[in-house]
């Protein structure tokens, strides 16, 4: 595979080599991998993939890799569960989960991000990876970096939920835990990228690590048969992730691998902090930015970097976005896991509640073939449904004791049958 990317301005067009740098020293707007789809046709063949194993690397040409990458683990490659009690819940014939709260090796979406970052971080000579992050990127790192034999330090909020922070001390990263939300850590991770030779992975590896999330579009697409959903519903945070997945939507068209057809992306976002949602909804031509207040952690993000191309696709899919209050992303939580055995996070729970408001308006149909991201797990987030599930009074180790318990607590229907009884 020879190199066939390079990094091009997302509003001047202007083409650089491949560095770690994010943005354009022209017009100082954010850069991208853009690819010589010419050159990749002549390679790259989609039946050649069944010989690869179902992970994100069987991509590897439409991923900005030097030619002798040697993948480092089996990263991606998620279940695409098709609904079937929501399904009949909402009315829908074909929705399906694109599950990657099993991603491995952090249980998050960013599994793949981190990845496509850390090759870059590789190519260019970093020893010191690391990061700023609401929690799932910070876990991510840490553990690929301990797979690869980086230094990680990451830079988190003080806030964070517990599991997310335990989650990366144990693979032995560094934390820093800022006073302030996401938006503040930021701002000093861009100050630490230009005063050490760090590779940061959403900062200076920015155009690299975006590109990871691309798989997730591929993997849906090639799970439906290499073809196209109608609706796909995405949570947003930085909003980079939606972008990607019509990137990859686009690629395979590109390449003849899918046929084209319109789909409707929609944005999720939690009420406590949502910009894009609050600019659809208003016809802003700008985001506001917002001051976090919410238990979707991950998502907390009040001045996301891609709100404004996330704002541009979903006004030219004719997508939409929606948010949902704290109380219901934790009912959409419980409701995911008690109709399909998905335990998802915060902001799966977002995906879920946005979904069943977006069918309540009639934004998607029936016969719409939907698929809801899933893009962490819910062992990280244990706290925001704790109280929901308190824990019962022990019984003794005796069946007076259990049968006392049934009647109290069960009806005579759902009561077991006498001993003996026909």
């Amino acid at each position: 595979m020879s190199v066939t990317h390079q990094l091009r301005c997302r509003e001047c067009s202007k083409l650089w080599e491949n560095a770690a740098r994010s943005f354009c020293e022209d017009c100082f707007s954010p850069l991208e991998v853009v690819y010589d789809y010419d050159a990749i046709r002549k390679t790259a063949r989609r039946d050649a993939l069944d010989l690869r194993p179902f992970d994100m690397w069987r991509y590897a040409e439409l991923l900005p890799l030097e030619p002798d990458f040697a993948a480092s683990g089996a990263i991606g490659g998620t279940p695409l569960v098709r609904s079937r009690r929501l399904a009949g819940r909402w009315g829908l014939g074909n929705l399906y989960f694109k599950n990657d709260a099993v991603c491995f090796p952090s249980l998050s979406f960013k599994d793949r991000v981190v990845a496509t970052a850390l090759a870059a971080a590789r190519r260019f000579g970093f020893r010191t990876v690391g990061c700023s992050s609401t929690g799932n990127l910070a876990n991510a790192v840490a553990a690929q970096a301990a797979q690869q034999g980086f230094d990680a330090c990451v830079f988190i909020p003080a806030d964070l939920e517990p599991a997310k922070v335990l989650n990366t001390a144990v693979y032995g990263a560094r934390i820093v835990r800022i006073d302030g939300n996401y938006d503040h850590v930021n701002r000093l991770c861009a100050q630490i990228a230009d005063r050490f030779p760090w590779g940061l992975v959403n900062v200076n590896l920015r155009p690299y690590y975006a590109e990871g999330s691309k798989t997730l579009g591929f993997e849906i697409a090639e799970q439906l048969g290499w073809t196209l959903p109608d609706n796909v519903v995405v949570p947003m945070a930085g909003a980079s992730l939606i972008g990607k997945v019509a990137k990859a939507f686009g690629e395979l068209v590109t390449l003849g691998w899918v046929e084209g057809k319109p789909v409707k992306f929609f944005g999720a976002q939690a009420t406590g902090c949502s910009p894009v949602s609050d600019a659809v909804k208003r016809s802003l031509e700008r985001f506001e930015p917002q001051k976090p207040n919410t238990i979707a952690r991950s998502l907390a993000i009040g001045n996301p970097a891609d709100g404004p191309y996330a704002l541009r696709l979903i006004r030219e899919c004719g997508g939409w976005a929606e948010d949902v209050s704290d109380p219901e992303i934790v009912s959409a939580i419980q409701l995911l896991a008690e109709s399909e055995g998905i335990f998802t996070e915060t902001a799966g729970g977002v995906s879920v509640g946005v979904t069943e408001k977006l069918i309540g308006q009639k934004r998607i149909q029936p016969e719409e073939t939907t698929v809801v991201c899933i893009t962490g797990n819910g062992l990280k987030t244990t706290d925001a449904i704790a109280r929901e599930f308190p824990a019962g009074e022990a019984i003794a180790p005796r069946l007076d004791a259990f049968l006392a318990y049934l009647d109290a607590r069960m009806s005579p229907v759902a009561q077991p049958a006498a001993a003996g009884a026909v």
